[in-house]
């Protein structure tokens, strides 16, 4: 069930990684909101957390399809990448952005493991995807950036030794474009930690070891912020386009965990002295959800394929990420159906994917944002907001 045999040899090691941890010790994880710790030493020991950085910092240097190859094979052996994904594409603000004492003091640390990169502090209370109006400021007293605000739905936070922070340094008011006055700093925040950075966890209906963050007078060197001053937004919209694909190649492991799921659950369940997968009433809707997971896997692989020769597949990676989650979600409510009453029973472990999968038409983008961005951008429509 793939469109190509790309990086087979990473996807049959990643498979293989993948069977140290079984649906057991996810469902331990997620009924005890724990952090799959474990799970993301081992990745990090066989450098796949660390595949995309180049080789002259520690890593492997390769392209972005070897990234959603990783990605998309973990959650297809049952297992969840949001507890490190985002490593991969915060890591490639730094090394497109960052200077070069920046990138080779971090990305060797952060290949190796020794300092963990997970946190991406954007989103806040009050502005929600409305990432030009937040709020929290850094104000250059002359010596340091003095930070405040507050930041929601910052996952990984209480694992991560750095933070990926974007915040307004210059007032809205004195701009000339809204897209202008924002900066992202790289923040070590175990320096902070409990003093002028506080981190509290946000409890969700799945274990994704998200929070909300506060700073109060935080104090930082200007050697922590990455880029220009001010030009920080299109720095966070330049990572977007990967994000979304990366987060595509997990939805489609999902979609292909939940059709094995449900084809082998199909023709082993028998009722009425027949195995349901007999029944077109079973049948239609498995073939269904396959063909939508195929079709949102080949905008998929259009959208890797124009990434990795060095385009900017604008359109392609927000489709990708709205086809992706929606037959992500179409496969996870087949499955769930298949299986009937079982389908809720924890044993068998879909409930647990089933919550994990609704995740990704809301965040990261909501699926209407990815519609108006296709209107105005693709369709040329008026902009509705």
């Amino acid at each position: 069930m793939s469109t190509n045999n790309m990086h087979q040899e990473i996807r049959d090691a990643v498979t293989k990684m993948c069977l140290k941890f079984n649906n057991k010790y996810w469902q331990n994880c997620d009924e005890k909101d724990l952090y799959p710790g474990e799970f993301v030493k081992e990745l990090t020991n066989s450098g796949f957390l660390s595949s995309l950085i180049p080789e002259q910092y520690g890593g492997a240097g390769l392209p972005l399809s070897a990234g959603a190859v990783i990605l998309e094979e973990i959650h297809c052996s049952g297992g969840n990448a949001a507890a490190c994904h985002a490593q991969m594409y915060t890591m490639g603000t730094i090394l497109r952005h960052g200077s070069e004492k920046q990138k080779s003091h971090f990305l060797p640390k952060i290949s190796s493991g020794e300092l963990r990169l997970q946190a991406f502090g954007v989103t806040e209370p009050n502005s929600g995807s409305d990432t030009l109006s937040l709020n929290t400021s850094a104000v250059f007293d002359g010596r340091n950036y003095i930070i405040n605000g507050q930041k929601i739905w910052t996952s990984r936070a209480e694992h991560s030794d750095l933070l990926l922070l974007l915040a307004r340094t210059k007032p809205l008011e004195e701009v000339k474009k809204r897209t202008q006055g924002l900066s992202v700093f790289l923040i070590d925040m175990r320096e902070h930690l409990g003093k002028s950075l506080i981190i509290k966890p946000v409890k969700t209906m799945m274990n994704h070891s998200t929070t909300e963050i506060f700073f109060e007078n935080l104090a930082v060197s200007p050697d922590n912020l990455i880029g220009d001053c001010n030009e920080g937004f299109k720095y966070i919209l330049s990572g977007m386009n990967a994000e979304r694909i990366l987060i595509s190649a997990e939805c489609i492991g999902d979609a292909k965990w939940f059709l094995k799921m449900a084809t082998d659950y199909s023709k082993d369940r028998k009722v009425f002295n027949r195995p349901i997968g007999q029944n077109q009433g079973i049948q239609f809707p498995i073939a269904k959800a396959y063909s939508k997971m195929r079709a949102a896997e080949l905008m998929l692989w259009n959208a890797i394929n124009l990434y990795d020769e060095g385009k900017n597949p604008g359109e392609e990676a927000n489709l990708a990420k709205l086809l992706c989650s929606e037959a992500s979600w179409e496969a996870a409510e087949m499955c769930i159906q298949t299986y009937g009453g079982f389908g809720f029973a924890k044993e068998y472990d879909i409930e647990r994917k089933y919550r994990e999968a609704r995740l990704y038409q809301v965040a990261p983008v909501s699926t209407n944002l990815i519609l108006s961005y296709i209107a105005e951008h693709v369709l040329k429509l008026p902009r509705s907001y």
